[in-house]
């Protein structure tokens, strides 16, 4: 059953667009919604419906929005940007549609990244068990340009799991990927829901949507349905 109190609650989101030349573009018109520990919800929407700008908001990328946002029931409005950071890197895991992997260098060494600024005498161990957990222990010491795309976004998926976080945003994850592969990346999404993650999966794929527990559709920067399964 979801927790009383939301990990994620949006109230009244509205976010606008200022060209140079003053013109306003309105790309999230009273956007509300909720996610509870443990969910797996998808938000659906065609290329500029507001889903990327929903997402930036929902991963603290962007505090210049109207309305107001709570995380663990604090209000992120009330964050320094100094906060905010911390709290992103240590709540929030990102994987995206391009896997934004360093070239050159060892499966190892990419999930090792996010521990670049904050390290602790375990974040090898941890970066072992996050590689393991997605099925790449054999490839620990395999430079990225040696891998599948699909090893490539399990590289992502790990890198994003590291710190641990209780949340994990996903923007497209599938995108560059064959049906196949698309498919196998997101029964992994699924395993790491079991085990409690959160998960908020931004698609405009009908099949994979069907891999969450609840999908919102967006529509012109407003949700104009919700499908719980």
């Amino acid at each position: 059953m979801p927790a009383s109190t939301p990990v994620i609650e949006l109230k009244d989101i509205q976010k606008t667009y200022r060209t140079s030349a003053n013109v306003e573009t309105q790309a999230l018109k009273g956007v509300s919604m909720s996610v509870h520990r443990g969910e797996f919800v998808a938000i659906m929407g065609s290329s500029g419906s507001g889903k990327s700008s929903l997402m930036s908001i929902i991963g603290l990328l962007d505090r210049h929005f109207e309305g107001t946002y709570e995380l663990d029931g604090q209000d992120i409005t009330e964050l320094s940007d100094n906060d905010l950071a911390e709290v992103r890197s240590q709540s929030i895991g990102f994987i995206f549609q391009q896997f934004n992997l360093l070239k050159r260098t060892t499966v190892l060494e990419n999930v090792l990244l996010p521990t670049t600024y904050k390290s602790s005498s375990d974040d090898e161990h941890r970066a072992l068990q996050a590689i393991k957990q997605v099925g790449l222990e054999k490839y620990i010491n395999n430079h990225t340009n040696q891998l599948s795309g699909g090893q490539m976004q399990r590289v992502a998926i790990a890198r994003a799991l590291i710190m641990n976080p209780s949340i994990l945003l996903a923007d497209e994850p599938t995108g560059n990927l064959d049906h196949a592969t698309a498919h196998e990346i997101m029964e992994l999404f699924k395993a790491i829901n079991r085990q409690g993650t959160t998960i908020v999966l931004i698609t405009h794929e009908d099949d994979i949507a069907e891999y969450a527990g609840r999908k919102l559709s967006l529509y012109d920067g407003q949700f104009k349905k919700e499908t719980t399964r």
